[in-house]
């Protein structure tokens, strides 16, 4: 794993306003959990970081969350994520997983660590042309659907190579891996499947050695299934209730 990318994980706990003593059992509930599927799958711990999925929560959960250790917070909207950043601790690593669109990219090129949800050569070039603009390099991950869910964007896996060979030729926008948002399911064992897909085709696109084209961060599993996730390769999880409780 490249240095300084980390994983989001979590583990349900009851709902409503949660102190530090909560949140911080929560994460240590979570990070056992995933030490436990790093030793079966015989993966070092190391290689597997947890996003906090802090969207909708307030500025106080989130600096328990931090106060415990925390660095990688995770947010779906741009608005939100940018008023996050500026009140927040500046070494927070804020990742943008929600669907993002072009007339957005503006607010929050610069701000964010790694962008997890490009689905279009378009929204790329936007990317990229903010990064040039701002005079900064941008990480990026292709959002693959890969359950093929109407209700969830990203591209299909039969255009992932493609879309990746495009993005490669953009300046200042790096192409770091997968992510995908796998179906809610009660059964975590129902998404072993599809996170089998996004890893192999993981594999597929780093074997075409395309310059600028790293696949070395799969991003994939949340609250539900994580544990399945980092048995299949995750070296994001993505969990906001298992950390913070359900929203409220």
């Amino acid at each position: 794993m490249e240095r300084g990318f980390h994983l989001l994980i979590g583990y349900a706990r009851p709902c409503g306003q949660m102190g530090a003593k909560m949140i911080s059992q929560n994460l240590a509930e979570v990070y056992r959990r995933i030490s436990q599927s790093c030793q079966k799958a015989g993966r070092d711990r190391k290689e597997v970081v947890c996003i906090a999925v802090s969207k909708t929560k307030p500025n106080a959960m989130i600096e328990e969350a931090y106060r415990a250790g925390v660095r990688d917070f995770g947010e779906n909207k741009v608005q939100e994520l940018a008023e996050k950043a500026a009140a927040l601790p500046g070494d927070i690593r804020w990742h943008m997983i929600g669907h993002l669109q072009r007339n957005k990219v503006k607010d929050i090129v610069g701000r964010v660590f790694l962008i997890h949800s490009v689905d279009s050569f378009r929204l790329a070039e936007e990317i990229s042309r903010q990064a040039r603009r701002k005079d900064v390099e941008v990480n990026i991950l292709l959002e693959v659907n890969v359950s093929g869910e109407e209700s969830k964007f990203g591209i299909t896996p039969e255009e992932a190579p493609e879309l990746a060979q495009a993005v490669a030729a953009l300046p200042s926008i790096h192409v770091k891996g997968l992510m995908t948002i796998a179906p809610f399911v009660e059964n975590p064992e129902e998404n072993r499947k599809y996170f089998k897909q996004l890893r192999q085709l993981s594999v597929d696109i780093r074997a075409k050695n395309i310059d600028n084209v790293h696949m070395s961060v799969l991003s994939m599993g949340m609250t539900g299934d994580y544990q399945i996730a980092v048995e299949e390769g995750a070296v994001y999880v993505r969990v906001g209730t298992g950390i913070f409780g359900e929203r409220g």
